[in-house]
């Protein structure tokens, strides 16, 4: 075991220098990450791992053999081989025949180009990257390496970026090209960040799925050749995440080694593996380059968007541990950060486009009586919005739903005793809208060619700064016009037809990359005018859910899907890089509207409450039955909802692979646990079982309660036993349903928490 990650204390972050060797040690007693520039002046990866000790030399893990096949650099030396070594930043064209790092166009017509070492800096704590999220720390929690590399006949310089955190084993890193020539170079692929691993022996999990089904993990070995996920639909997009694991095949979540690699970016993607036919694996993160080029004037930079590397021996748990503490503290901002979630409800599923101002009180009303803080309102408020085919794009209060405008309803919700919150989507436009007749050039289309439209609308051009300026305005007039002090960020609409009307021919290629930099710089912008504002994001709900995303908006809409038994597969995929207080989650109506499963209300809710916990239905048409569970859940996350934000998640059964489902927080002090114990179908007459917890303080005893039926409710265990011995949690699925039963009655889709405390 390492120093690690069994102790989350903070660790001294120190980047060691041995300046004859020309070697960098980054290490914080969790983790090395180990670097040599060799004598070519090639930034070589010699170790990334758990942490060792320093020496004055690791030069003897560059290892030079001759191989017949290899395209040497050196006349004279048949050893070495650019295709034989493990580089930080390669480049195409000098040997290697791999995936390279960077691929820039020279006026020549040439792409190769040859870096090589040209210094470094250190700096402490984390430097921003301009316009772009990125994680960040203060001067005593991270430290950062920047290491140039040079192209001496072009000019270009790259600076490759390595944080390393006192509290993570993740490195966070980025590269920035410049171009100190004097001619003009053409960025065709920059990915930020590149690794060669010392072997291949890794199963690869990625998160695929689609709209209501987001990130669901599909693993598979690793094996010769290129295994890629990527995303070319200008959005991180439902059928990929850009995050992968990388684990040993003996990994599992409480043990074995895995790397986790996550982008910091909402755009197109590419995450691959290349495996050589001498088992070196290649990881690579970046932007897209497919349709993507960037032009660099002398004088010009270029900066890629962060990538995280994440390590662990301890299994899946820890290493998604680490990475919910990255987005907590490291890359989710202030104040947010630091507060608990408001309890909300959303009016969608209760009343979509058909409601007027008493309805919507009304609703509100009820939510109040239950405890609920927030009130949001959802698509219908603006413009001629009646149904989905106008409105978009004029962001003013429509007068005959809401007579008095948003200051009357808000008015009335506050007076309530609630917060109010209101719904936008403002990267779109429909072609009916005064905003469209005014400005149909600012829709995104190419001249001549058919314009496509998603759910009957339109991309609005966020490449183009009178766009981004257009839209702030409005939603700043609206948002100034009301106590609101939450938006929900909708964007239900791919990129066609992609086209920057604004640019000519040579800068088309920059064309997507600038529409994220246009939606990062729109949410900044109104985060700086309202530093108090909660954004939570959503794209068809989970769209674009992405730690870029989470810089912005500290919850995204986890998935448009509020089945309860699907939300369990959603909300455990997503939870392998994303803490659950990212998560939004809400208990919606039966039948289910995506769905039409009926499940009862207290699983609904037991889903729900580990994330950022709401409601969207009429609490009015619930039973009295259903209301008591709604107040009980209510009054359970006030309760709870700081231990639930801030403590360690585990998985603990997968609802992927079993008839059950189960997970857990602990607190930071390990004091209190809350166990989600979810039954999906029963097994009659099914066995006994017992189910082991993980983060517990093994000498504490802690004191049992459940929320349903259970014979160790009201008792006491030691941690050590409900770790390695396991906790009861069988029901009465265990013998017959009928008659002497003493747990009563079980059900498909039946579920209880537990909640443990010490004494």
């Amino acid at each position: 075991m390492t120093a690690t990650q069994s102790d989350p204390q903070a660790h001294e972050p120190r980047i060691i220098v041995h300046e004859s060797q020309r070697q960098f040690h980054l290490t914080n007693g969790l983790i090395s990450y180990i670097m040599k520039v060799d004598k070519e002046g090639k930034l070589l990866n010699l170790y990334f791992g758990a942490a060792v000790s320093d020496r004055e030399d690791f030069g003897h893990l560059v290892e030079l053999q001759h191989r017949s096949t290899a395209t040497c650099r050196i006349e004279g030396d048949l050893t070495y081989s650019l295709d034989h070594l493990r580089q930080e930043y390669p480049e195409y064209g000098n040997g290697d025949y791999r995936r390279p790092a960077i691929s820039v166009l020279q006026p020549n017509g040439s792409t190769l180009i040859d870096l090589q070492y040209d210094g470094y800096e250190i700096t402490d704590g984390k430097p921003s990257l301009q316009g772009l999220p990125a994680s960040y720390a203060q001067e005593n929690e991270a430290t950062t390496l920047l290491l140039r590399l040079k192209d001496a006949q072009t000019g270009l310089v790259v600076t490759l970026s390595y944080t390393i955190f006192s509290d993570s084993s993740i490195i966070a890193r980025s590269a920035q090209a410049n171009n100190a020539g004097q001619e003009d170079l053409l960025i065709e692929r920059m990915m930020s960040l590149s690794i060669d691993m010392p072997d291949s022996d890794y199963e690869m999990t990625e998160f695929t799925g689609a709209w209501a089904r987001e990130r669901h993990p599909q693993t598979q070995r690793l094996h010769h050749g290129i295994q890629q996920l990527e995303s070319l639909r200008n959005a991180s997009s439902h059928y990929t995440n850009p995050t992968a694991l990388f684990s040993r095949p003996d990994c599992g979540e409480s043990q074995g080694e895995a790397l986790g690699l996550a982008f910091v970016y909402s755009g197109d993607f590419d995450l691959h593996a290349e495996v050589d036919s001498y088992g070196v694996a290649r990881l690579q993160l970046g932007i897209n380059d497919a349709d993507f080029s960037w032009r660099l004037k002398p004088g010009q930079s270029f900066q890629t968007p962060e990538a995280l590397l994440g390590w662990t021996d301890q299994g899946l748990n820890l290493l998604s541990r680490d990475s919910h503490r990255m987005a907590r503290e490291h890359i989710m901002r202030a104040p947010w950060k630091d507060r608990d979630r408001p309890v909300l409800i959303n009016n969608w599923e209760a009343t979509y486009f058909d409601f007027d101002e008493d309805k919507l009180v009304a609703i509100a009303s009820k939510a109040k009586e239950a405890g609920v803080e927030l009130f949001v309102l959802d698509d219908g408020w603006f413009g001629a919005r009646n149904d989905d085919t106008a409105g978009l794009g004029d962001w003013t209060p429509n007068r005959e739903r809401l007579p008095e405008g948003l200051p009357g309803l808000a008015k009335r919700i506050n007076g309530l005793g609630m917060q109010f919150g209101l719904w936008f989507e403002p990267e779109t436009i429909n072609k009916d809208s005064d905003l469209y007749r005014a400005h149909p050039d600012w829709a995104i289309h190419t001249p001549g060619r058919h314009m496509n439209h998603g759910r009957n609308e339109f991309l609005l051009n966020f490449a183009n700064a009178e766009v981004v300026d257009n839209i702030y305005e409005q939603m700043y007039r609206i948002l100034s016009s009301a106590n609101i002090s939450y938006v929900k960020w909708d964007m239900n609409r791919y990129v066609s037809e992609a086209f920057d009307a604004t640019r000519g021919p040579d800068a088309q290629g920059e064309f997507r990359h600038r529409y994220i930099l246009g939606v990062y710089e729109l949410m900044q912008r109104l985060l700086d005018a309202f530093p108090e504002l909660l954004i939570e994001g959503c794209a068809s709900g989970g769209g674009r859910f992405d730690m870029g995303m989470l810089y912005y908006t500290p919850q995204i809409w986890c998935s448009d899907d509020t089945d309860a038994v699907e939300r369990m597969k959603t909300q455990y995929g997503t939870s392998y890089f994303y803490p659950p207080i990212s998560m939004g989650a809400h208990v919606s109506v039966v039948p289910n509207h995506q769905t039409e499963r009926i499940t009862p209300i207290h699983t609904r809710g037991n889903v729900a409450l580990f994330g950022a916990f709401g409601y969207e239905l009429d609490l009015a048409k619930l039973s009295d039955d259903e209301m008591e569970a709604v107040n009980r859940q209510v009054a359970f996350y006030k309760k709870y909802r700081g231990i639930l934000r801030t403590g360690d998640f585990y998985r603990l059964r997968s609802p992927y692979t079993d008839s059950r489902c189960a997970w857990m927080v602990v607190s930071q002090d390990r004091k209190t646990a809350i166990i989600g114990d979810y039954l999906i179908l029963l097994e009659p007459n099914g066995p006994f079982t017992r189910l082991k917890l993980e983060g517990l303080d093994p000498n504490y005893e802690y004191l049992v309660s459940c929320t349903g039926p259970s014979s160790i409710d009201g008792k006491e265990f030691r941690g050590d036993e409900l770790m390695r011995v396991g906790m009861i949690d069988s029901d009465a699925a265990s013998g017959e349903l009928g008659g002497v039963n003493p747990l009563g009655k079980t059900h498909d889709f039946d579920s209880r928490l537990f909640v443990l405390q010490a004494q």
